[in-house]
């Protein structure tokens, strides 16, 4: 999916929510994408690596854990300080942590590469390892702090979060999948990507905006990750870096405002949000590839 491709798929979620004027399909359709296909492109995604092709680029992997770090780490400090609306710094957090690094990460990479397997690399291990953190920070924060027991039972009940471990599992006890079981797995669930855009565009609203939000989540989920990889990373070897500088620096991801959704926890202020930092996010990108960076 291209960048075009992505834009058009926005605008068509958005020009359905204007003819149809009721949230129920778009209702069904997040359950169908949150509950079955993407759990589905996950674990097809994840089950087909190796774990030695996940080691293969140690940098890439290293640089997933750090970024996930200091996001979540500086979100989490900021709210505790900060922020007396408890919901709104869980959905911080889970904003701060999950970027958009399949739908608009890959397009935006390959902007600046021919190859973008160090890209997809980060993207593969980046879910394995947020995926289960965010849905965990939602379910917690959406019961109004529950205990860390029922939190991560509530968590382990997303269809997603489950095939990711189970996947996870398949990949560490190095068992493999036959391509015959993956493919058509992959090729269902990838489907989860233009019906999650789709899903985005249905969303967007501006009436849950305010500026200060755009402001805490850009900070965390795309300035900070972007200055420590341009800083730490700049001349490292050209695919790794402009890999994990993309990847690092994207909006919230598209699945984290479904996962807010599904957790009832300030979905509508992250959307707007997230739309906002998106058209940011591609026209930093494409300012950078014009003048060369």
């Amino acid at each position: 999916m291209n960048i075009a491709e992505m834009l058009g798929l926005i605008a068509l979620g958005y020009v359905l929510k204007l003819m149809i004027k009721d949230d129920k399909p778009f209702d069904y359709l997040r359950i169908l994408v949150n509950d079955f296909l993407l759990a589905l492109f996950i674990f097809g995604n994840v089950a087909s690596k190796d774990l030695a092709y996940l080691l293969s680029i140690k940098t890439v992997f290293l640089y997933v854990f750090l970024v996930i770090a200091l996001s979540l780490g500086l979100s989490y400090a900021y709210g505790r300080v900060f922020l007396k609306d408890k919901k709104w710094a869980g959905a911080l957090m889970v904003l701060s942590v999950y970027p958009n690094t399949a739908a608009l990460g890959f397009p935006i990479a390959s902007l600046f590469l021919d190859d973008i397997t160090p890209a997809i690399l980060y993207s593969t291990t980046n879910s394995m390892i947020v995926l289960p953190i965010v849905t965990f920070i939602a379910a917690h924060y959406s019961s109004g702090g529950a205990s860390i027991k029922r939190s991560f039972i509530k968590a382990l009940k997303f269809p997603p979060t489950i095939a990711n471990l189970i996947a996870l599992a398949i990949v560490i006890a190095g068992i493999k999948l036959p391509p015959s079981l993956l493919d058509p797995i992959k090729t269902i669930g990838w489907w989860s990507i233009p019906l999650l855009v789709i899903y985005f565009g249905s969303r967007i609203s501006f009436s849950g905006f305010q500026a200060k939000k755009l402001l805490e989540v850009g900070a965390f989920r795309i300035a900070v990750p972007f200055l420590f990889v341009f800083l730490t990373l700049r001349f490292a070897n050209q695919n790794i870096f402009y890999s994990v500088l993309v990847e690092a620096s994207m909006p919230p991801a598209i699945a984290a405002n479904a996962i807010l959704a599904q957790y009832k926890l300030k979905a509508e202020e992250a959307i707007s949000v997230t739309f906002v930092l998106t058209l940011a996010v591609i026209g930093l990108f494409m300012v950078l590839k014009i003048f060369g960076v």
